[in-house]
């Protein structure tokens, strides 16, 4: 796990400088070792590659980076990891590959020399890199099939007619670099305003995108794109007779090969089904589930608290478990430090950053997450919510908007019984805008989980944006999403939105930015392309239901378990932010949001933003914590990295 910069143009020392700092911004991403290798003398067109080393797997200096290939001449930066380079190894041994490293990044740099582009169909990972073809004088920028490693791109404005593209693992790093404008878009702020995340593959910043997931791109030296193609995308529903045996298979071989490292590795342990069940499956395969060491983050409000359920899995299944505890005090501390762990803003991350705080203070460098197991096997309420609601609403295809607003508008004034100065934000608040969706899948699935309301969104941001994305989508996006649920029966269609969507946009980049700021590499066993397309071959009926129970893991993963471990009303791992923002932290996010001048410049309504925040302080019905927490973050990255509209 590391953090690489690259640049394409014409070499000078102003991009030499250019990709340093971007390598040196990522610091906290490769501790361990940092390298640079440029194609050529100055002058030259070419390529500077830039690179930050936490060491995993081969602890040597035989596996610095950038790794060069003496056979081909051929240079790679990798971040991410291989799990399945063993054996791919020994296939390019067997015919005549010699390797001088221990690494699964040798394994790559030999794979592309051998199958070229099409070695990216035999790789079983997460991973993101950039590979110099010397011989063709081309770029290639690839990144995982689920998109659990990200890379930034953007096109620097042409210097004496030379255009110049810059790549990195964060879009931080780019900003650090000074060749990019720190201009906020537009039509990211409505887009972020409207998910509490930017929906990519645009940035935030202006100019800025990611390179989807699962997607090669070939650059020449000018930085053009000669070529960019999806090699995977998320698996239709295939039944097969059989598919439970299969899926038993791929959950034990998934986390086998996730349990290779050659420094300390540990199990991020809620106490939940998706943990307990990577815990378990872990504990299985290790040699000795004694020295397989978990954590637990607990806290001192109750309702929020799920420590001692993680105790009991822990017992159960004899891992050495840590709990650590994250009191409002120490919170307030370090919340600069939480914060500063995002990189693009985003409402919910800094939960992620205290974990793998505690994990790596532990000495630990490697950490397994249960991230996955909600959006493969029906965990979240959306898979009973949105079905729900697309019956409903189809129903009232021929009834005019005015009116189903009006009827929601009484619904929702029978449910609150209360008026505040900010309408309720809620699912039940929404009900008009679900309802005018007419039951279009995708539609639905974005306005039940948008922030607010689509006219209090709109204006929050004055309407700058709004008119560039479609329910919080920009419009090539949709058409993605549309074509991936299709006509896929509805619960494999949400599980699919799901994982392209909230995992895909923002739960992965979210732990990978939180965790990489604590210089930890957290894996994702159950989001092994392998196991998301075992899932695909059971039938719906026995993938997801009952709703909410993921039986079908818990069957496969954790069979020893007692199953009234799990036998309460789902939560997941949440801070009490709502109760902290009302007290010790209410200075620091009431400054924030009440800053006129701040949310202007980050194209926000002050006046709207105020009274949001009143409203929140009060007590009004329909709003949760997340929707000003959300507005807080984006003004409070804004204006730690002096970005504007």
């Amino acid at each position: 796990m590391c953090g690489l910069a690259g640049a394409i143009g014409t070499i000078e020392p102003r991009l030499l400088d250019a990709v340093r700092a971007a390598s040196d911004a990522q610091r906290h991403r490769g501790p361990d070792d940092e390298g640079c290798w440029q194609s050529g003398g100055a002058g030259h067109v070419g390529a500077i590659l830039g690179f930050r080393r936490l060491a995993i797997i081969d602890l040597s200096q035989d596996a610095h980076q950038p790794m060069g290939d003496p056979e081909t001449g051929n240079v790679i930066a990798f971040n991410g990891e291989v799990y399945n380079f063993v054996e791919l190894r020994k296939e390019l041994e067997s015919i005549g590959a010699t390797f001088r490293s221990k690494s699964d990044t040798e394994v790559v740099l030999k794979a592309y020399a051998k199958w070229g582009v099409d070695a990216l169909s035999r790789l079983c990972g997460m991973f993101a890199f950039a590979i110099w073809d010397a011989q063709r004088r081309r770029m290639v920028l690839a990144r995982d099939r689920l998109g659990i490693k990200p890379l930034y791109l953007c096109e620097v404005p042409p210097r004496n007619g030379h255009r110049t593209l810059l790549f990195a693992s964060e879009l931080r790093a780019l900003l650090a670099t000074g060749l990019v404008p720190r201009r906020l878009a537009p039509a990211g702020v409505a887009n972020y305003v409207w998910n509490g995340f930017v929906v990519g593959p645009e940035a935030i910043i202006e100019g800025v995108r990611l390179l989807p997931a699962a997607t090669v791109s070939t650059f020449d030296v000018h930085g053009t794109c000669c070529e960019s193609r999806q090699y995977w995308r998320l698996p239709d529903e295939r039944p097969a007779a059989d598919g439970v045996e299969q899926l038993r298979q791929e959950l034990h071989r998934a986390t086998r090969q996730h349990l290779v490292s050659d420094v300390p590795l540990g199990v991020f342990l809620s106490g939940g089904i998706d943990s307990s069940a990577v815990t378990a499956l872990a504990a299985r395969a290790a040699t000795s589930s004694a020295g397989l060491r978990t954590f637990n983050v607990a806290f001192d409000e109750r309702n929020y608290d799920e420590a001692s359920y993680a105790r009991r899995v822990a017992e159960a299944l004899g891992t050495e478990h840590v709990e650590v505890r994250l009191t409002q005090a120490r919170f307030h501390d370090e919340l600069e430090k939480a914060l500063g762990s995002m990189d693009q803003p985003t409402f919910d991350s800094i939960n992620t950053y205290f974990v793998s705080r505690a994990v790596r203070e532990a000495g630990v460098t490697v950490a397994l997450s249960g991230a996955g197991g909600d959006e493969l096997f029906g965990g979240y309420q959306s898979f009973r919510d949105i079905p729900r609601a697309s019956r409903i609403s189809r129903r009232t295809q021929h009834v005019p908007v005015p009116v189903l607003r009006l009827f929601a508008g009484a619904v929702v004034w029978a449910k609150y019984r209360r008026r505040g100065p900010v309408p309720p934000q809620t699912r039940w608040g929404k009900l008009g805008d679900i309802l005018a969706t007419r039951g279009r899948l995708v539609d639905l699935y974005q306005t039940s989980y948008a922030l607010f309301t689509r006219d209090f969104a709109r204006e929050l941001t004055a309407g700058r944006g709004v008119d560039d994305q479609h329910c919080g989508l920009p419009m090539h996006r949709l058409r993605e999403l549309e074509s991936l649920a299709g006509d896929a029966p509805t619960l494999h269609a949400v599980s699919v939105l799901e994982l392209a969507n909230f995992l895909g946009e923002r739960l992965l980049r979210d732990t990978d930015a939180a965790s990489m700021a604590a210089s930890l590499e957290a894996r994702v066993p159950l989001l092994d392309h392998r196991v998301v397309e075992a899932t695909a071959r059971i039938p719906s009926e026995l993938r997801f239901l009952p709703l909410g129970r993921k039986l079908l893991l818990r069957t496969l993963a954790m069979p020893e378990l007692d199953e009234a471990l799990f036998d309460r009303p789902k939560r997941g791992f949440e801070l009490p932010i709502d109760v902290w923002s009302r007290h010790r932290l209410r200075g620091e996010v009431e400054g924030v949001l009440l800053d006129r001048s701040l949310c202007a410049s980050c194209g926000l309504d002050a006046d709207a933003v105020g009274r949001l925040w009143r409203a929140f302080c009060a007590d009004a019905p329909g709003l949760y914590w997340s929707r000003v927490w959300a507005l807080f973050a984006l003004l409070w990255w804004s204006k730690r990295y002096r970005a504007a509209v």
